[in-house]
């Protein structure tokens, strides 16, 4: 393994370049939509839940806002318990009825795949919560469930290593595999903040796992920015995988501490959107485009060794590419981060502002 060292904002950065073979790349004829990378479809652009979520919705409500304001679909992320608790059949049914008869795609979410409590590290039993969210998605005619596990591990000294976790996420998922596919659903990874592209792909593999049949990942287009990763050669490593997206606008910037990422209006930010959509149209299937943004910030303290040394694969060129991305964002008046505390008043017309920006990148690129 080839080793680099480079000096970023007076730090020192130490990558590792390494490639590996993406193992599976064709997907099932019963799920493919295109032909040869021809799509058969137009492309559809909706939203995402969580944009949505200090306005306290009900699942129908926003889907009825989804209608208001020209989106073509909902990625649900995940319920409260509260709600969780109420998806009852006719519930279920109700929201697929109402999709239906407005032609929008419908995506799940609420399932987990690191068996940790997140919160304390213990361990915990993820298969009878994910069998729940994989039978609504069953009732529901939905085939994408969304999985998020809300790591911050390296953020975390007390965290277990990366190491252990895809261990342990990989005996997981393994034990659920026959479940997912018996719900005719396929369990789709977040790019959170828990594994990079280059790991999903070693559980993948841990997994035994082929694309397109129960396992995919949720292409988040700017948490790859936080975990050290450029977003379009993020976007072409795990292309295969991808089965769903959280399109998402955003900036970098240096701070004492190293960098800060942070969302943005579509539009507005530095993540190559247009080059991630033309990745995009490579896949195999046809992939939905849903919106997503929210306020706050992200530090990663690049200047420290330690912190550092829990992304061993960021390579010295996706490196330099997110310091440009910052000196960029320094020079970008209007790219600057949203308070978390502001997002409540902002997020509605944001997120329509969103929906109109992400369907201009669509027509631009000549997929509507």
């Amino acid at each position: 393994r080839l080793k680099f060292f480079r000096q970023i904002g007076g730090g020192a950065i130490q990558t590792r370049c390494c490639a590996r073979a993406c193992k599976g790349t064709s997907v099932s004829s019963s799920q493919t939509k295109t032909t040869r990378g021809q799509r058969l479809e137009p492309w559809k652009v909706g939203l995402d839940q969580y944009g949505l979520s200090p306005l306290e919705l009900s699942p129908l409500d926003i889907l009825r806002w989804a209608v208001d304001h020209g989106a073509d679909g909902v990625h649900f992320s995940g319920f409260e318990p509260e709600w969780q608790q109420r998806l009852d059949h006719g519930c279920l049914q109700e929201l697929r009825t109402f999709a239906e008869s407005e032609s929008l795609y419908l995506e799940w979410g609420g399932a987990g795949h690191i068996p940790r409590d997140m919160t304390n590290w213990s361990v915990r039993d993820l298969f009878d919560a994910n069998h729940i969210v994989a039978t609504q998605a069953e009732h529901l005619g939905v085939q994408i469930v969304r999985s998020c596990s809300g790591g911050l591990m390296r953020w975390a000294d007390v965290a277990p290593s990366t190491e252990i976790l895809l261990r342990e996420t990989a005996t997981a998922l393994r034990a659920q595999r026959e479940m997912l596919r018996d719900h005719g659903v396929i369990l789709a990874i977040e790019l959170h903040f828990e594994f990079t592209t280059y790991e999903l792909l070693r559980l993948f593999e841990m997994c035994d796992a082929s694309p397109g049949d129960w396992l995919g990942v949720v292409l988040d287009t700017m948490n790859v920015l936080t975990m050290l990763e450029e977003p379009v050669r993020a976007t072409e490593r795990i292309l295969p995988w991808v089965v769903s997206t959280h399109l998402k606008d955003g900036g970098v910037r240096s701070v004492p501490a190293g960098w800060e990422t942070f969302p943005t209006a579509i539009g507005e930010g530095m993540v190559d959107l247009s080059g991630v959509i033309r990745h995009l149209e490579r896949s195999d299937r046809s992939i939905h485009l849903s919106v997503e943004d929210h306020g706050g910030s992200f530090s990663l303290p690049i200047r420290d060794e330690g912190f550092l040394a829990k992304f061993p694969d960021a390579t010295e060129e996706e490196m330099t590419a997110i310091a440009t991305l910052a000196r960029r964002t320094q020079q970008a008046d209007h790219c600057v981060p949203t308070e978390r505390a502001d997002w409540p008043a902002l997020c509605e017309a944001r997120m329509s502002q969103n929906l109109i920006a992400a369907k201009r990148l669509v027509a631009d690129a000549g997929l509507s």
